[in-house]
């Protein structure tokens, strides 16, 4: 059998994004993507789903490099992402990695081994990988980002929900969501900063307002359609959604001239003269 004949059908097939094509060349496939070698319909199922994130993906091929019983294919992809990968919205980045793909004979059939970094490909879209335990005997791990406007405002009211997410397709639908809902409330004069965490499939959100009257900025369109997803749309498995309402409050901030602690919630001078200034909450 002719490897690098082989491997140049296998080129063209990815060039021509024919996913048939693909799957007709080896006997099976495997990546970073693929839990196990896949093959026949399912290698078409999975050279389908990359197409889907990446539509008018290029793999630029080098020439084979024959290793004697083994053939080398080392190759650049770029594409426009327009799927979830790897938990990433498809929000339309330029993706890119190096990779190489390594054809060999077992039995008489070809198959295919495809190593790529896939750490390399998120941070193309420009994403930061952070590497966490998901449990331990104790804890579970998650991620968390915030939204600031910059004031120094303390909350009179906060909202806290959450959302059930099935899996990494679904949670990064509920992040687009979610971004669109936090860009609309920017334009309110009562919201103060968003913060937002997830653990598992269980996506957290605590918005804070400074007056209960403030949330009605919540409702906006953005939000609307979020509630027509996951009522009539089938999105998510379940959610809690609550208001908090302030009962008490103190602020006590050290000064940075003196060590001096000041209690800033009642807008004291510490004995040097100078009044410390809160950073924003959110």
């Amino acid at each position: 059998m002719d490897l690098i004949e082989t491997a140049a059908r296998w080129a063209a097939a990815w060039h021509a994004r024919d996913a048939t094509a693909v799957a007709d060349a080896v006997a099976d496939f495997a990546d970073p993507d693929t839990p196990e070698p896949v093959g026949g319909a399912d290698l078409v199922a999975h050279v389908e789903a990359v197409l889907t994130r990446f539509p008018d993906l290029t793999l630029d091929f080098a020439p084979a490099a024959d290793a004697g019983g083994t053939a080398v294919l080392a190759w650049t992809l770029t594409g426009t992402h327009r799927a979830p990968y790897l938990g990433i919205p498809g929000t339309g980045g330029a993706a890119r990695v190096d990779g190489v793909d390594v054809l060999t004979v077992e039995d008489g059939a070809v198959r295919v081994r495809r190593h790529f970094d896939r750490v390399a490909l998120a941070s193309s879209l420009g994403h930061t990988a952070r590497f966490l335990l998901s449990r331990d005997e104790v804890q579970e791990y998650g991620i968390s980002a915030r939204t600031t406007m910059d004031r120094t405002d303390y909350p009179r009211v906060l909202t806290f929900t959450y959302l059930d997410v099935r899996d990494e397709v679904e949670g990064a639908e509920v992040d687009l969501l979610s971004t669109e809902v936090v860009k609309s409330l920017r334009a309110s004069k009562g919201f103060l900063g968003v913060s937002t965490f997830e653990i598992g499939t269980r996506k957290y959100t605590i918005s804070a307002f400074d007056r209960p009257e403030s949330i009605r900025a919540v409702h906006a369109r953005p939000h609307q359609r979020s509630l027509r997803k996951f009522f009539r749309g089938g999105l998510c498995t379940g959610a809690y959604t609550s208001v908090w309402v302030l009962e008490r409050e103190t602020l006590h901030l050290r000064c940075p001239d003196c060590e001096e602690m000041v209690d800033a919630g009642v807008g004291k001078t510490c004995a040097c003269g100078t009044t410390p200034t809160p950073d924003p909450l959110f």
